[in-house]
C-alpha cells in the first residue's frame, strides 16, 4: 500500500477571508493579485465577479448587488488588488469603522406600570384647548390607566387613587373629580381578562374522549 505524502490539512492552510465563497474563490483572488499585467487583471477580477454573480442569478444584474460584489472582492484580496473597478472602493478603515452607538431614551417614570404611552397620551391631551374633546380624551386616558393598574395589581382599586396619580403624571393640569367622574368597574375589567382564559380544561377534554370510547367505526 503506497504512503500518502504532502496531505493538506484546513489547519495548515491560509485563513479563509469570507468562508462562504469557499477555497477555490480564495485561490482565484489571490492568482488575480499576482498577475503583473494590468490589462490581464483587470480580465480576471471581472471573470471571478461574474462567477461570483452566478450564485445568486436572480441578483447579478442589480447594480446594489454588484457593488456588494466587487467590495468582496477586495475583502478577499486583502485590499491588495489593484485593478479598475466600476464601483467606489471602499478602504479598510472604512469596513473597519464602528457605527456610533444608538442613544436610547432613558425614561424612568414614576409608576412604570402605566407605560410611557400613557405619559404621551396625557401631554397631548394638556396641549389641547378646554371643551369636549379635551374632557373625553382624559377620560378615556383615566379609564385605560384603571385597566393597567389592574393588570399589575390585579385587584381593586378607588377611582380616586387612578385621578391622583393622572393629576401628578400631568403636573396638576387635569383634574378630575372623583364625585362626578365614575370610571369602568374592576370588576369589568377583570372578568374581561378572565374571559380571555381557554373555554376547555383538562377535564372536560378528558370527559369528552371518555364518551367516544367503545362507540364503533366504520
Amino acid at each position: 500500500m503506497e504512503t500518502v505524502e504532502q496531505l493538506e490539512y484546513n489547519t495548515e492552510r491560509p485563513h479563509l477571508i469570507i468562508p462562504e465563497y469557499g477555497r477555490h474563490f480564495q485561490k482565484m483572488v489571490n492568482h488575480a493579485v499576482s498577475i503583473e499585467d494590468r490589462e490581464e487583471r483587470n480580465k480576471i477580477a471581472n471573470s471571478i465577479i461574474s462567477v461570483m454573480g452566478n450564485l445568486q442569478p436572480h441578483l447579478r444584474d442589480v447594480p446594489d448587488f454588484q457593488h456588494k460584489l466587487w467590495d468582496q472582492l477586495f475583502i478577499m484580496s486583502d485590499f491588495k488588488l489593484d485593478v479598475d473597478s466600476p464601483f467606489p472602493i471602499t478602504s479598510k478603515e472604512e469596513l473597519r469603522q464602528r457605527p456610533e452607538p444608538l442613544e436610547y431614551p432613558q425614561n424612568h417614570p414614576k409608576y412604570r406600570f402605566y407605560g410611557n404611552n400613557i405619559k404621551r397620551m396625557i401631554d397631548v391631551a394638556v396641549s389641547w384647548d378646554k371643551g369636549d374633546m379635551r374632557d373625553g380624551l382624559e377620560y378615556a386616558i383615566a379609564n385605560h390607566m384603571k385597566k393597567c393598574y389592574l393588570n399589575w395589581n390585579k385587584d381593586t382599586v378607588d377611582d380616586t387613587a387612578i385621578f391622583k396619580h393622572l393629576n401628578e403624571l400631568s403636573d396638576g393640569q387635569i383634574n378630575l373629580d372623583a364625585e362626578i367622574e365614575t370610571l369602568t368597574d374592576s370588576g369589568q375589567f377583570l372578568k374581561n381578562r378572565v374571559a380571555k382564559t381557554p373555554k376547555y380544561t383538562s377535564s372536560k377534554k378528558n370527559h369528552r374522549n371518555n364518551n367516544n370510547r367503545g362507540k364503533k367505526r366504520y
